[in-house]
C-alpha cells in the first residue's frame, strides 16, 4: 500500500496558484529581484493543505515561488493551514541558488539568500528545505567541493532552527549520477536528497532511481508519456518497484508537468500508483 506515501508537490498545479515568483540573480545590481510570471489563480495557498488532503495527500511539497509573501503573520497562517488538515510541510523546495558558483560574490549573496528561506522554512512548520546542489558542470571537481562546503554550512543552519537541509538531483552539477554520487558521497554525515524519475539521463534513469533511493528524503515520481498522451505505465510501475524494493517509508510525490487539465493528470499519476500499491499491476 502507497496510499500513506502519497505527497504532492506545488509544480504539479503551477498553473493554478496564481502567480509565479520566479528568483533570478541580475547582474547589474549583482543581488536577487523577482521575475513574476502570471498565471490563473483558482487555489489560495493556505487552502492547499486542506484541499490535498481531501484528495489523499499525506505530505506536500512547495516550491517558493508560490509564496504570495513572507510576512511572519502569513507563514504562521501558513503552519497553522496544514495543522488543521493533517498534512505534513515535508519540503520547502527552493528552485534559485548556485551555491557552486567560482563567483564568490555570487555564491555568498545566494547563500544569505538561502539562508532567509532556511529561516522562513522553519516558521512556516516545513520539515527540511531542498537546495540546488549546483549549476556548474557535472564531474566538475572543484565545483563539488564547493557546493560541499555550503552544504554542510547551510545544514548547520537549518539544524539550529529544527530544518533539515536535503539536495537533489537536479540541475547541472547532479545531472549525471556519478557527480550526484561523487558529491553526496563527499559529505558526512550525508545530506539527504529527492530523487526526481525525471531528471535522470535516460540511460542512468533506473540506475539512477536504486542509487538514490536508499538516500531519499522524498521520491518525485514522474512518469513517461507515450505518443498518444497515456502514461507508460509498464515502465512507471517498473520504477515504483526499484522506489519500494530500496525504501520502505520515503514519500512519494506526484509530478505533473504536461500540458490539459492539472487536476485530471495528477489523479491520474495518482491512481496508477495506488493500483501499484495493491498489486493491481497493468
Amino acid at each position: 500500500m502507497l496510499d500513506n506515501r502519497l505527497a504532492l508537490s506545488s509544480w504539479s498545479l503551477h498553473r493554478l496558484l496564481g502567480p509565479l515568483r520566479w528568483t533570478v540573480w541580475d547582474e547589474a545590481s549583482r543581488s536577487q529581484t523577482t521575475a513574476v510570471q502570471l498565471q490563473p489563480q483558482e487555489i489560495e495557498l493556505l487552502e492547499l493543505p486542506k484541499v490535498v488532503k481531501a484528495r489523499g495527500f499525506q505530505y506536500l511539497e512547495l516550491c517558493h515561488f508560490h509564496f504570495p509573501s513572507t510576512e511572519e503573520e502569513y507563514l504562521s497562517q501558513l503552519k497553522q493551514a496544514f495543522a488543521d488538515a493533517e498534512v505534513r510541510f515535508h519540503t520547502l523546495l527552493v528552485d534559485y541558488g548556485d551555491i557552486s558558483s567560482p563567483e564568490e560574490e555570487r555564491r555568498r549573496s545566494d547563500m544569505a539568500y538561502l539562508r532567509q528561506w532556511l529561516d522562513i522554512a522553519a516558521k512556516a512548520g516545513a520539515d527540511a528545505v531542498r537546495i540546488v546542489a549546483g549549476e556548474q558542470e557535472a564531474g566538475d571537481l572543484e565545483a563539488m567541493e564547493r557546493s560541499r562546503e555550503a552544504l554542510t554550512d547551510l545544514r548547520a543552519y537549518g539544524q539550529a532552527r529544527g530544518v533539515m537541509v536535503v539536495t537533489e538531483n537536479f540541475r547541472e552539477l547532479t545531472a549525471t549520477v556519478g557527480s550526484w554520487r561523487e558529491l553526496l558521497e563527499s559529505i558526512e554525515p550525508r545530506v539527504s536528497t529527492i530523487v526526481d524519475f525525471g531528471n535522470l539521463l535516460p540511460s542512468e534513469r533506473e540506475a539512477g532511481i536504486a542509487y538514490g533511493t536508499p538516500h531519499a528524503h522524498s521520491i518525485h515520481a514522474k512518469p513517461l508519456y507515450r505518443e498518444d498522451g497515456s502514461i507508460d505505465k509498464e515502465d512507471f510501475e517498473r520504477m515504483l518497484a526499484v522506489v519500494t524494493e530500496l525504501n520502505d517509508s520515503v514519500p512519494i510525490t506526484v509530478i505533473f508537468d504536461q500540458e490539459g487539465d492539472m487536476w485530471e493528470g495528477i489523479t491520474e499519476i495518482q491512481a496508477c500508483m495506488q493500483a501499484f500499491g495493491k498489486g493491481d499491476r497493468g
